[in-house]
């Protein structure tokens, strides 16, 4: 038997026969997350989650959203994204998807993912300028989707050249 079985524990800290579920018996992992939302050992100290299903207003995600860009925590970014994706309107579905991606990508520009940021981002800046296009809206709740968009590619072929991995509080792209 390992040191962990014996204290109760499971390889990853975890106690001994308990799941990480949520109250409706879905799995949800309950390891602590780092600012860039990778998880910690159990027991670490983390930074806060970001809770999930939040209904928000355009504005209120827009605001919530640029402040976690700010203060380096992308990650936490795109769960915002994320609630206004799932529970918004489905002709903005699209926009916040994007959103969420070009989030993502920053994340993993963040942790030293080359390829995988620059692929999130470009995906998410064709996301957010098709939406703009299809909706004829280039400022929806005052965001500068171009602009948004030609930040996501500009860091792109930054991280792809080899600038990496980036300061994901000094490359936060504004929102508005």
């Amino acid at each position: 038997m390992s040191e962990a079985g014996r204290a109760g524990e499971t390889a990853a800290g975890r106690p001994a026969g308990v799941r990480d579920r949520d109250s409706e018996g879905r799995a949800r992992n309950a390891r602590p997350r780092d600012g860039l939302g990778r998880p910690l050992p159990y027991g670490a100290e983390g930074v806060p989650r970001q809770p999930e299903g939040v209904v928000r207003t355009p504005d209120e995600t827009v605001a919530e959203a640029q402040a976690l860009l700010d203060a380096g925590r992308p990650f936490h970014a795109h769960e915002v994204f994320e609630d206004a994706w799932k529970a918004g309107p489905e002709g903005e579905r699209a926009l916040w998807r994007g959103l969420a991606q070009l989030a993502v990508g920053l994340t993993h520009a963040a942790r030293g993912n080359a390829t995988g940021g620059a692929r999130l981002l470009r995906r998410g800046a064709g996301a957010v300028q098709e939406w703009a296009e299809a909706a004829g809206e280039a400022r929806p709740y005052g965001m500068d989707l171009a602009g948004v968009a030609g930040w996501a590619r500009g860091l792109a072929a930054r991280v792809e050249g080899g600038e990496g991995p980036v300061d994901a509080r000094e490359q936060a792209p504004r929102l508005r």
